[in-house]
C-alpha cells in the first residue's frame, strides 16, 4: 500500500486523467474502497502528466496519487452566489461594451485609497510639506497598482483568492498566524474608517451625536447597504460608484472653490524631492506610501475578480480578463489618484506654515458656528505649526470658507468612510473564509467579521476623547505596515510559481521572466523597508525610554523577522532555488489542453504532501 493511505479522511475521490487532458473524472470511495483502488492501480496506467509525480526525497520516483480529500478541491465557485455575465471573450479587438462589464471589482479596490486614513495622512503631507510631496503620492498609487496587478491575476487565473490559496499552500502553524496578522490589518484600518465616519456624523450633526452614537450607526449602516448584495452585485457596485462620485464632488468643490497655483501642483507631481521638509517632511512621505498600499485590499481584490462569469479553461479568455480587469483599475487608480490631490492641494494651499495663532485669528474674524472655547481647545494660542487632523481640517474650511464648506467637507468623508467600512468588511468575510475554509451563510460571515472588528472600534469611541481619536492615525499606519509583507510576500511567490500560474506566471516569456521578477521583487523590498521605516520611527516616537518595552519588542521583533524570513524562504521556491525544496510547501498545479497535454495551465487540481497539517 502506497503512504498516501496511512491516514486518510472519511471519503476520497478518485481523479484520473485522460491522455489528452481535456476532462478530469471524479469518482468517489469510502474507505474501505480507496484502500482497495490503491492496492489495484498501476501508476503507468493513470496517464498522470509528470508535473504531477512528487518531488519530495521519502517519495522520489513515485506519483502524488490522484487521492485527494474531498474538502481539499476548490470549487470552481463558492466566493458568490451567482456571477456576472460578461460578453464572449477571444481575440477580437477591445469593446468599450466588455470593458463596462468588468467594471466595478477595481472602483471598489480604490477606496481603499481613499479611505479616512488615507486623506487625514494627505492633509497632513499638504500641511507639512505644502505641494511637495505630490510626486510621492502619485509613485505610490502607481506602485499599488502594480501591487493590485499581481492580485488580479492570481484571482482570476486560478479562481482561487490570495486567502484560499494561502489555505492550500502553507500549513496549518503560519497560516493560522497569517489570518491573524491580516485580521489585525483589518481591524486597524477599520478603526480609522469607522472613526471617520463617526466624525463625518458629529460634524453634520452639529455635535448632537457622540462619536461612540456615530460608530453604532455606522455598523447599522454597512449591514443595511450590504444587503443591496441580496439583490445582486452590480447593483452594490453601483452604490460604491456613487460615493465615490460624491468624493470626488465634494473634495473637487473644496478645490476649486479657492484654487491653489497650479504651476506649483504640477510642480509637485513631477519634480521629485522635499527640499526644507526635514524629518517630518520625510516622515510624511514614508506615511503617504504606508497609507496607500494595505494589506488587506490584495486579498479583497483578488476575490473581487472572482465575480465575473470567465471560461478559465480557455486561454485568450483569461488573457483578455485579465486585460480588462487591469484597465479598469488603471481608471479606478487615476480617479482615486485626483482626489487624493485635491486634498492634498487644498491643506498645502490653506495651512502649509500655519500656526494655531494664525488659524485662531482667522476664525475670530470668520462666520463660522464654531464656539470660541472649541477653537481654543483644537488651536490653542501658540507659535507652534498646525498638527492638521480630519476634525481639525473641518474646523479650518469653516472658518476660511464658511459653514457650506466645513459640511461639504464632513460629506465627503462620510462616503469615504461608510464605503471603506463596506469594502473592509467584504474583506473579513474573504479573509476569514479563505483562511479558515469555511461554508457558512453570507450573513453569518459578515456579523462575525463585523464583530470582531468592531469591538476594538466601540471601546475606544466610548473611552477617548475626541483628541485622542484624531491622533490615532499614524500609529493605525504602522501597524497596517507591519502586516504589509505578510499580504504582498505570499502574493508575490503565488504568482511567480509556474506550478499555480503555468503560463501566467510573472514574467510569461523566458527573455523577460528574470527582468520582471526582479522588478517586482525590488518593489516589494522597497515597500516593505519604507513600511517598516515608519513603524520604527513611530514607536520610537510614542514610548518611553525603558529596557523592559526595548527587550518585548526585541522579542517581537525576532519572531515577526522569522515569520517574514519563512514566507521569503517561499518565495525564493517560487523564484526556482533549490534551496527550499524540503519545505511543506503544498503544491497547486494547473493544466489545460492546449496542444501538449502537460502544459500547465488553469484548473483546480490540488496536490497536497501526504503528512501535510491541516
Amino acid at each position: 500500500m502506497l503512504p498516501i493511505f496511512r491516514n486518510y479522511p472519511k471519503k476520497y475521490r478518485l481523479v484520473t486523467f485522460s491522455t489528452t487532458m481535456d476532462s478530469v473524472n471524479l469518482s468517489s470511495f469510502n474507505d474501505r474502497r480507496a484502500s482497495q483502488a490503491s492496492n489495484n492501480i498501476n501508476p503507468t496506467e493513470t496517464n498522470v502528466p509528470k508535473s504531477f509525480e512528487s518531488s519530495s526525497n521519502d517519495r522520489e520516483g513515485q506519483l502524488n496519487l490522484a487521492f485527494v480529500n474531498e474538502d481539499d478541491i476548490a470549487p470552481e465557485n463558492e466566493t458568490y452566489e451567482k456571477l456576472i455575465d460578461v460578453p464572449e471573450l477571444g481575440k477580437g479587438s477591445f469593446s468599450f461594451r466588455t470593458l463596462w462589464a468588468f467594471t466595478g471589482p477595481g472602483f471598489l479596490m480604490s477606496i481603499a485609497y481613499l479611505d479616512p486614513g488615507n486623506i487625514e495622512s494627505d492633509l497632513q503631507s499638504g500641511v507639512v510639506a505644502g505641494y511637495k510631496l505630490l510626486w510621492v503620492l502619485m509613485t505610490a498609487t502607481i506602485m499599488g497598482l502594480l501591487v493590485q496587478r499581481l492580485a488580479i491575476r492570481l484571482g482570476m487565473v486560478t479562481g482561487l483568492h490570495l486567502a484560499e490559496m494561502c489555505y492550500k499552500q502553507y500549513p496549518r502553524t503560519p497560516r493560522i498566524i497569517l489570518w491573524i496578522m491580516t485580521e489585525i490589518a483589518i481591524i486597524g484600518s477599520d478603526i480609522q474608517e469607522v472613526i471617520g465616519t463617526a466624525l463625518a456624523i458629529y460634524i453634520l450633526s452639529d455635535q448632537a451625536v457622540p462619536i461612540w452614537g456615530g460608530v453604532l450607526i455606522t455598523v447599522f449602516d454597512t449591514f443595511t447597504f450590504l444587503l443591496l448584495d441580496k439583490y445582486g452585485l452590480r447593483k452594490l457596485e453601483f452604490l460604491f460608484g456613487f460615493l465615490i462620485t460624491v468624493m470626488a464632488v465634494t473634495f473637487g468643490y473644496e478645490y476649486i472653490h479657492d484654487p491653489p497655483p497650479q504651476i506649483e501642483v504640477i510642480k509637485g507631481l513631477f519634480v521629485p524631492g522635499c527640499a526644507g521638509c526635514g524629518p517630518e517632511g520625510v516622515l510624511r512621505a514614508v506615511g503617504i506610501v504606508g497609507a496607500v498600499i494595505m494589506p488587506h485590499n490584495l486579498f479583497l481584490h483578488s476575490a473581487l475578480v472572482k465575480s465575473r462569469k470567465v471560461n478559465r479553461s480557455d486561454k485568450h479568455s483569461v488573457q483578455q480578463a485579465n486585460m480588462y480587469y487591469f484597465i479598469e483599475s488603471c481608471i479606478a487608480l487615476l480617479v482615486s489618484l485626483i482626489i487624493n490631490i485635491f486634498v492634498v492641494c487644498v491643506f498645502a494651499y490653506g495651512l502649509f506654515g500655519k500656526t494655531n495663532q494664525d488659524v485662531q485669528n482667522l476664525c475670530a474674524n470668520s462666520t463660522s458656528s464654531s464656539s470660541a472655547g472649541e477653537i481654543e481647545e483644537f488651536f490653542p494660542a501658540n507659535n507652534e505649526t498646525v498638527d492638521a487632523d480630519i476634525y481639525r481640517a473641518g474646523l479650518f474650511l469653516g472658518c476660511k470658507y464658511g459653514d457650506a464648506a466645513r459640511y461639504i467637507w464632513a460629506v465627503g468623508i462620510l462616503a469615504a468612510g461608510q464605503s471603506s467600512t463596506m469594502t473592509g468588511t467584504y474583506s473579513g468575510q474573504f479573509v476569514m473564509e479563505g483562511f479558515l475554509n469555511l461554508h457558512w451563510a453570507r450573513w453569518k460571515r459578515v456579523l462575525l467579521t463585523r464583530t470582531i472588528a468592531i469591538s476594538p472600534t466601540l471601546f475606544l469611541a466610548i473611552f477617548a476623547d475626541i483628541q485622542q481619536l484624531t491622533g490615532l492615525n499614524d500609529y493605525l499606519n504602522a501597524v497596517m505596515s507591519l502586516q504589509l509583507p505578510f499580504a504582498l510576500i505570499p502574493t508575490l511567490t503565488f504568482t511567480s510559481s509556474s506550478k499555480i500560474m503555468g503560463q501566467f506566471v510573472n514574467g510569461m516569456f523566458l527573455i523577460h521572466s528574470r527582468f520582471n521578477k526582479t522588478i517586482l521583487t525590488i518593489l516589494a523590498v522597497v515597500v516593505v523597508s519604507i513600511n517598516l521605516f515608519f513603524v520604527v520611527v513611530t514607536i520610537k516616537d510614542a514610548l518611553p525610554p525603558h529596557w523592559a518595552i526595548y527587550t518585548a519588542f526585541g522579542i517581537g521583533g525576532v519572531l515577526y523577522l522569522s515569520l517574514v524570513g519563512y514566507l521569503c524562504l517561499h518565495l525564493i521556491e517560487a523564484f526556482g532555488g533549490r534551496c527550499c525544496a524540503s519545505l511543506p510547501y503544498e503544491k497547486m498545479t494547473v493544466y489545460k489542453a492546449l496542444g501538449d497535454e502537460t502544459e500547465p495551465f488553469a484548473s483546480n487540481i490540488l496536490q497536497r504532501p501526504i503528512n501535510s497539517d491541516n
